[in-house]
């Protein structure tokens, strides 16, 4: 079975590869200093430190995987390439929630950079799903969890 494809944009890729550069040179070496000094106590058994050095270790060569495999299997969106006039990923969105009558900002982003707190929402997401490929002046409806309903005008694309 292949693998998913991790869409990214370039922003995205660039903090990957910068956290698995962290985590291979950095962090590998603390933990091992970690484990080394919790060994220099003598009986392992027992050593909590050395249980917990070793969960931490453990911890980390997973991610490194996680991330290797990201890249490995990454779509990047290039940017300069994106057609202004529909959304897409990589796209800016400036929107109006009608319900609340509030204008609100979003870009689009695979799901490994998803963020909603800070404006980055997943193209997977029920509004992300409803913004691809529509147009300005589109109105959208997302359907939410207990038979809601928000609608959303489409003000900019960025």
């Amino acid at each position: 079975m292949a693998d998913k494809k991790t869409v990214l944009t370039f922003e995205g890729l660039k903090k990957l590869e910068e956290e698995l550069q962290h985590l291979k040179v950095v962090r590998r070496k603390d933990v091992a200093g970690k484990i080394k000094e919790a060994r220099a106590q003598g009986d392992l058994s027992e050593n909590a430190e050395y249980d917990a050095a070793k969960e931490e270790q453990a911890e980390i060569e997973n991610r490194i995987t996680v991330i290797e495999k990201m890249l490995r299997n990454a779509d990047v969106i290039d940017e300069d390439e994106l057609d202004a006039d529909s959304i897409s990923i990589g796209s800016k969105v400036k929107v109006l929630d009608i319900e609340f009558d509030e204008e609100v900002e979003y870009l689009i982003v695979g799901s490994t950079e998803s963020d909603p707190l800070a404006g980055r929402i997943s193209n997977e997401s029920p509004l992300g799903v409803a913004l691809l490929s529509r147009k300005l002046g589109d109105t959208i409806t997302v359907d939410a969890p207990n038979n809601k309903q928000f609608q959303y005008k489409i003000l900019d694309i960025v």
